[in-house]
């Protein structure tokens, strides 16, 4: 059940309403044509982080005026042409959405708003061409004005700066990861749990760390973010590999050594208590090679160098947390080590660019509706759809966000007709206008805070705002609102009911994209001409992951668990490729050998559509390289037997002696 609102949520309401009265006061003082517009764009650009508006106000202005200047280029061109105006705009939506989609910082916020912003500008000039520039200008003075006065608002009052939420949301984050480790060293159930909500919250910390460029923070603040970023990104292949190795040893007959199970036990002790103390010692005494290659003396070394590697990854990411919060000891030296380039996003152009262009389609068959049937008010519909629909092309499930908005569009229309033709007649002062104006506005900032509400609130600051109409000289005209209600009502109809119409396939389509790019990309990796590695593979991949779990992880699926294997997968890929110049002339081949079965068993994934189980022609390649690596090495033995355990659970559990799986390969 939903939560009430707390006193932080209160007071993000109250500040954007005091913002939005501020910019309306001053929009109703310059007689700007549309005051409500600059009362509904503070709601546009608020967030209950000062760094996360500052971040949106910039890039907002930057759109606003990319796409009034672009409306004051083609409506003058194409006034007499209607349908080929449509169609300009359509493609200009089309391309700006895109480009939108593509970015996962405040930078997608210019394309954006460039996006809906000359259908906005341009379709209600259509009538009255020659003012063109005026309408552009007034557009952009509202919008700024909104945009100024939210900046300011929330700079001064009470500003809510990002690193505490930063530091607040990294301790959540390492705390699920310590749940995570507990339960997989002491082999209990529901890690799953765990290691889904960590590949979904990564995503949410990104955001934040995007957010701290634009805070008061300095620059050490945000080395130590993405310092601690990189850390935990290392964290979860760690943590999904060792699990792999642990219900291997598990399932041998003679179950798990006595001392690693020890070490085990400390190791989750030390975990479970916050780490306070130094991590407990390790010892690889016990699980040195034997002399017949014992394959489970190999698991339990595996066991061990990652135990000690989680240990450490563990403790720098606490020591980074603290630096954040205090700028404490030791985080200094975590930070300042370099670290590779792991920045990498997957973006799936297909479907990113079928969103596109079905918002594109959308805003030109809704022009269409309106050429034909000659509807006066028509333009405005167009203009609100456009909005709608290009907040809809970022949702997988359009089904799911339709009944909400169009519930809530409904008592908005209800709501703001009753306020204009009842309430704000009574209005003779601004005073009491703001006082009239506060119920409504209160409930949509606190939406506005609420995880999952934005868009529905974003929408409804719209559509509440053009219902109610706020002009500097009150005009009750039942006719005329009627019909801007009509229209606003026939647009926000239109968009969920065009979304779901032309994608009703939903996240499972997307999730499934999202596996075959993943198996595409473990392919390419395994390759002998990817031999330097791709630097940015291993991200790519977490960041895949990330999308994915949300979309299926919840309800179960079992793609979710598929999109951790892949990953594993992926990361002993690379380490392997790392490993071969440094590996001895007779143990290069065997590891070659495996790579190239991985690329050929993924290939035949991305042939026939779906998972088909690893051939045990594989098994033995990595049996072989095992066997051939000096006892020394301890980077390609522990990739070689996370991918054993990884593509042969099963067949792993029950090998005793390494030879068993070293039989000749089949030809």
């Amino acid at each position: 059940m939903p939560s009430w609102p707390d006193a932080r949520q209160w007071l993000f309401s109250l500040k954007a309403f005091a913002a939005a009265m501020l910019a309306l006061y001053i929009a109703l003082a310059l007689s700007l044509a549309r005051p409500y517009w600059a009362m509904a764009t503070v709601y546009f650009v608020s967030h209950p982080l000062t760094g996360a508006t500052r971040s949106k106000a910039a890039y907002r202005v930057a759109g606003t005026v990319l796409g009034a200047t672009a409306a004051v280029a083609t409506v003058p061109q194409l006034v007499n042409m209607p349908i080929v105006l449509m169609g300009a705009i359509a493609l200009w939506i089309t391309v700006l959405v895109y480009l939108s989609l593509l970015q996962r910082s405040p930078r997608s916020y210019v394309f954006l708003l460039a996006a809906y912003t000359l259908p906005i500008v341009a379709l209600p000039a259509v009538s009255q061409p020659a003012e063109i520039f005026d309408i552009a200008v007034a557009r952009i003075e509202e919008i700024v004005i909104g945009i100024v006065c939210a900046g300011l608002v929330g700079s001064i009052v009470f500003p809510a700066k990002v690193a505490p939420a930063l530091r607040q949301r990294a301790q959540s984050w390492l705390a699920d990861a310590s749940g995570w480790a507990v339960a997989i060293l002491r082999g209990s159930p529901g890690a799953d749990d765990g290691r889904h909500r960590l590949a979904s919250d990564i995503l949410a910390l990104d955001q934040l760390i995007t957010q701290l460029a634009y805070d008061t923070e300095g620059s050490r603040t945000l080395r130590h973010a993405r310092a601690l970023r990189q850390r935990m990104t290392m964290l979860m292949p760690l943590l999904s590999s060792l699990e792999s190795v642990l219900q291997a040893l598990r399932g041998l007959p003679g179950g798990m050594p006595a001392p690693l199970r020890q070490a085990l036990d400390a190791t989750a002790a030390w975990l479970g208590s916050g780490a306070a103390q130094p991590a407990p010692p390790l010892h690889r005494d016990w699980c040195r090679y034997g002399a017949d290659g014992d394959w489970p003396a190999r698991l339990a070394t595996t066991a061990t160098d990652q135990l000690q590697r989680l240990c450490t990854l563990y403790a720098e990411c606490l020591a980074l947390q603290r630096g954040i919060a205090e700028h404490g000891p030791g985080a200094p030296s975590a930070a300042s080590r370099p670290a590779a380039d792991r920045t990498g996003h997957h973006h799936d152009h297909g479907m990113l660019l079928f969103g596109a262009v079905s918002s594109g389609l959308a805003v030109f068959c809704a022009g269409l509706l309106w050429i034909f049937s000659g509807w006066e008010d028509g333009a405005g519909a167009v203009a609100v759809a456009s909005i709608a629909c290009c907040f809809f092309a970022a949702i997988d499930e359009p089904r799911r966000m339709a009944g909400p908005f169009l519930r809530w569009s409904l008592a908005c229309l209800l709501v703001a007709s009753g306020y204009l033709f009842v309430v704000v007649p009574h209005a003779h002062t601004f005073e009491t206008l703001a006082a009239m104006l506060a119920l409504p506005y209160l409930g949509i900032g606190l939406l506005v805070a609420r995880p999952g509400f934005q868009l529905i609130a974003m929408l409804l600051s719209v559509n509440t705002a053009s219902f109610a109409n706020v002009q500097t000289v009150f005009d009750a005209d039942f006719l005329g609102t009627f019909n801007a209600c009509l229209a606003s009502a026939a647009a926000m109809l239109f968009a969920p009911l065009w979304s779901m119409a032309v994608r009703p396939f939903g996240a499972r389509a997307a999730a499934h994209r999202l596996v075959r790019a993943s198996w595409q990309d473990l392919a390419q990796a395994a390759t002998l001409r990817a031999a330097d590695g791709d630097a940015r593979l291993g991200a790519r991949m977490l960041d895949r992951l990330g999308q994915l779990v949300p979309r299926l992880g919840a309800a179960g699926d079992p793609l979710s668990s598929d999109g951790f294997h892949a990953l594993q997968v992926g990361y002993c890929a690379l380490a392997l490729h790392r490993a071969l110049p440094n590996l001895p002339r007779a143990a290069r081949k065997p590891v070659r050998r495996v790579l190239a079965a991985v690329a050929r068993h993924y290939r035949s994934r991305l042939r026939s559509g779906h998972a088909v189980a690893a051939p045990a022609a594989l098994s033995r390649r990595v049996a072989d390289a095992i066997a051939a690596l000096p006892r020394q090495d301890s980077g390609a033995l522990g990739a070689l037997v996370v991918l054993q355990v990884t593509l042969h659970p099963a067949g792993a559990r029950g090998l005793t002696p390494l030879t068993a799986l070293a039989a000749p390969d089949a030809q």
